[in-house]
C-alpha cells in the first residue's frame, strides 16, 4: 500500500458512508482516481466490507465477557467444529482461535450476568469436547476505530538506535 491507499483507507474507516466525490476531495485526488483505488483495495482484500458501529447496550447487551475455552482431546476436526458452533451463537461477538493454555477466546455480549451464566453452563459446558472454561467480565471495551498500515520491514533490518538525551 502506498500513501494514497493508506489515506483512502483512513478516510473510509472514519466514515464509510462518504461519497466517492467527498472521499476524493479529502485525499486530494480526482474522483476517478479515488474510485479506481477503492476498487483495487476491495479486489486485494484490504477493504472487506462496510459496517455500522452499534452500541451493544442499546441492543440489550450490556454485559460483555471474554471466555477462554480449552478443547480435549485437541484435534483439527474438533477445533473446527467448535469454532463454527461458537461463531454461530447469537451471543457471540467474536471468536479467536489461540495458542497457549486455551484453544479459544470467545467475546460475548449478553443482557445480564444471569444470561452470561446460562450461556456458559447451558451452551458451552454441555459440549463434551469442552474441557475447561474461564470467564472474565469486561468492564470497558475500548477499541481504535481506525488503524494505519504498519511500515514494511526490510529483511535484516534492526531497530533504530535509541535517542540520546544530553
Amino acid at each position: 500500500m502506498d500513501e494514497l491507499d493508506a489515506a483512502l483507507v483512513a478516510e473510509l474507516q472514519a466514515d464509510a458512508r462518504l461519497t466517492n466525490r467527498d472521499l476524493a476531495e479529502r485525499v486530494g485526488v480526482a474522483p476517478s482516481t479515488a474510485l479506481e483505488r477503492v476498487r483495487s483495495l476491495r479486489a486485494r482484500g484490504v477493504l472487506r466490507g462496510y459496517h455500522a458501529d452499534v452500541d451493544l447496550p442499546a441492543l440489550g447487551r450490556s454485559v460483555q465477557a471474554l471466555i477462554a475455552v480449552r478443547i480435549r482431546p485437541p484435534a483439527r476436526r474438533r477445533i473446527e467444529e467448535f469454532r463454527d458452533f461458537a461463531t454461530a451463537l447469537p451471543e457471540t461477538v467474536a471468536v479467536f482461535v489461540v495458542s497457549g493454555g486455551e484453544d479459544f477466546l470467545i467475546h460475548v455480549a449478553v443482557a445480564d450476568t444471569d444470561a452470561l451464566y446460562a450461556f456458559v453452563i447451558d451452551r458451552l459446558t454441555e459440549r463434551p469436547e469442552v474441557a475447561d472454561v474461564r470467564t472474565s467480565i469486561v468492564y470497558q471495551h475500548l477499541r481504535r476505530p481506525a488503524l494505519e498500515p504498519l511500515p514494511a520491514r526490510s529483511v535484516g533490518a534492526t531497530q533504530p538506535p535509541a535517542s540520546r538525551h544530553r
